[in-house]
């Protein structure tokens, strides 16, 4: 279905503005409505699911249209069809809609499925890459697999010295970056310990850590860092 189709245009909509009334009737209407894939002009497809976890997320009656749409017989793993194939479970994450998220997971989604536009990681990729705390911790909570580097961005000492065993080099300089990003001094200051380079440069942005710190508000950290040498990018 295309994305000017009325069909598409009205059912977006219902989605967005959490009508349920609006949303039951078009199901109700159109069979095989909860599956179908809206399509844009560079062939990218999603589906209803996408629609209500679509930044930036948080619609009107959420979780309830979330249940419409499953019982209708939505698939909650469903994959977007374009440059990545992230799930629903994905975009909430990305979204910090904690409420769909969680709705998502009692539906049965995959917490750990592949495909993050970060990576091709899990929903806990793309929540903490993207700063969305609420989500990322709600996952962890739920039971998502956690990296060296998520344990690090969200300051989980505890997972990060069990994660560190062994790990040296790139991940132990991707997990310094991402502790910076997440404000988390003293997974910072462990990681930094344990080798990582005080100024290096991620393959996803030139941004030093230091640049990381300042960009998302710790002060903190920032001044940490300058006081061991680190440098923005373009200093």
């Amino acid at each position: 279905m295309r994305h000017d189709d009325p069909l598409a245009h009205a059912v977006v909509l219902a989605v967005r503005g959490g009508d349920l009334a609006t949303l039951r009737q078009l199901l109700a209407d159109h069979a095989g409505l909860a599956t179908a894939r809206i399509v844009d002009d560079g062939g990218n497809a999603r589906t209803l699911l996408h629609v209500l976890t679509d930044w930036p997320a948080r619609c009107p009656h959420g979780a309830e249209t979330l249940a419409l749409l499953v019982s209708a017989g939505a698939d909650v793993n469903a994959r977007f069809q374009g440059a990545h194939n992230e799930t629903p479970l994905h975009w909430a994450a990305s979204a910090d809609d904690v409420v769909v998220l969680d709705a998502l997971l009692d539906a049965g989604a995959d917490i750990d499925a592949d495909g993050a536009v970060i990576g091709g990681g899990t929903p806990l990729a793309d929540a903490r890459a993207f700063a969305q705390w609420n989500a990322a911790h709600r996952l962890v909570e739920r039971g998502a697999t956690v990296t060296l580097t998520d344990a690090a961005t969200l300051g989980l000492s505890d997972r990060l010295e069990r994660l560190l065993a062994g790990a040296a080099g790139e991940d132990v300089n991707a997990a310094f970056w991402g502790a910076c990003h997440g404000g988390q001094r003293e997974c910072a200051e462990r990681l930094l310990a344990a080798g990582a380079d005080v100024d290096w440069l991620p393959p996803w942005e030139r941004l030093t850590p230091l640049d990381a710190a300042v960009r998302n508000g710790f002060e903190d950290v920032a001044a940490w860092l300058r006081s061991r040498g680190g440098r923005p990018a373009t200093g």
